[in-house]
């Protein structure tokens, strides 16, 4: 990438007006339901609060990201095909030992709020069986908390907190149709996933789907006839995933240029004529943003163990927040070498350019490790 183009580039601004969009949308979007709206509402005001510490922080040398993707455990009852999380080895059957507890993820979102984080995405394995810390989430209304997850643990209970804090969304997986959803999850996810959608839909709660988008079902997932379906049943928010391989094995099912390219145009156009919902593409389009925005560009991960890493797709950690603050995981000597240097900005063949440049991702954390 040329380098006058990454000096000319604001990233705060490119990443501020990403947040003010998906804020506007999910406004406009929820203008019919009086009570998600007023909340969406309330929520643009702190968002706007939290930008300007971001400001603030950028002008002064020091960089904060909107997002945070927190993975708060590493339990989950699914093996579904491909998952990332388990052939990373991040989630194991094995029952989870030595996780941050409700108490510590709380101090996590109370400094998140006062640095001007956004948006939190809650991951795992399977966050729903951690109903502690959701419900820790629940009281930072400031934040945003998308939950990704597969649907099977919403119950009565989480309907009620979902009423309660509507800052939490409930994002639940789905690849498409009942097939192909079910051949990748196992049999009746699809039916329990319509079911909730229903539930969710009469309760008048917002709730969005996250979709993997692979080189098998792009254009369906993008479809109207998909998309229609989804927005019948009452969904708000659709987030495209586009898959990253973590085996070499599963390289050709990661989108390449073209059908990148794809995806965002037709996101461009759902954005224009179809307002009734938010489309979220991630990782999304590296060329607009600069390079890839992990490692605290615009967002980083926190595994369940406190480990601060570039991404989910990248399990590398040189800092651990059990032991320090938010402040100093987004200032670790990885963080801050991947910032400074040329691997985020590097070209590849699709999926995660962290994964692709693994081998020196590797050697940084081992260059950093032994100083």
């Amino acid at each position: 990438m040329n380098n006058n183009i990454i000096e000319n580039f604001d990233l705060q601004d490119y990443l501020t007006e990403g947040v003010e969009r998906i804020v506007s949308e999910s406004v406009r979007a929820t203008l019919k339901n009086p009570k998600e709206s007023a909340f969406m509402l309330r929520f643009a005001a702190a968002s706007r609060t939290a930008s300007k510490k971001r400001r603030k922080a950028e002008d002064k040398g020091e960089h904060i990201p909107p997002f945070l993707i927190a993975s708060i455990t590493s339990k989950c009852n699914l093996h579904c095909a491909g998952c990332y999380s388990r052939c990373n080895h991040a989630t194991v059957d094995a029952e989870p030992v030595k996780q941050l507890t409700a108490d510590e993820w709380k101090k996590i979102f109370d400094e998140a709020d006062k640095i001007g984080i956004s948006f939190i995405l809650l991951a795992g394995g399977e966050p729903m069986l951690r109903r502690d810390i959701i419900e820790a989430a629940g009281s930072k209304q400031n934040i945003l908390f998308p939950i990704f997850t597969n649907g099977t643990f919403i119950d009565e209970p989480y309907f009620k907190l979902f009423d309660k804090c509507r800052n939490l969304v409930p994002v639940m997986s789905i690849e498409g149709s009942r097939e192909i959803t079910d051949t990748r999850r196992g049999a009746g996810i699809y039916d329990k996933i319509v079911s909730n959608m229903a539930e969710f839909r009469k309760r008048g709660l917002i709730f969005g789907a996250s979709v993997t988008v692979t080189t098998q079902n792009y254009k369906e997932v993008t479809s109207q006839d998909f998309l229609s379906s989804l927005s019948e049943n009452g969904c708000k928010v659709v987030i495209f995933v586009e898959y990253v391989p973590v085996t070499d094995e599963s390289k050709d099912l990661a989108p390449d240029d073209e059908q990148r390219e794809y995806l965002l145009n037709t996101i461009q156009e759902l954005r224009k004529e179809h307002d009734e919902m938010v489309y979220i593409s991630f990782p999304g389009d590296e060329k607009s943003s600069g390079g890839c925005v992990a490692a605290g560009r615009g967002f980083f991960h926190i595994n369940s163990h406190g480990g601060a890493e570039p991404c989910p797709f990248s399990p590398y950690s040189d800092i651990n927040v059990k032991n320090t603050s938010l402040r100093d995981a987004i200032n670790s000597p990885l963080f801050t070498a991947l910032r400074s240097g040329d691997i985020l900005f590097e070209d590849h063949k699709g999926g995660c350019v962290l994964y692709e440049k693994k081998q020196q991702v590797e050697a940084l954390l081992s260059r950093n490790s032994s100083k």
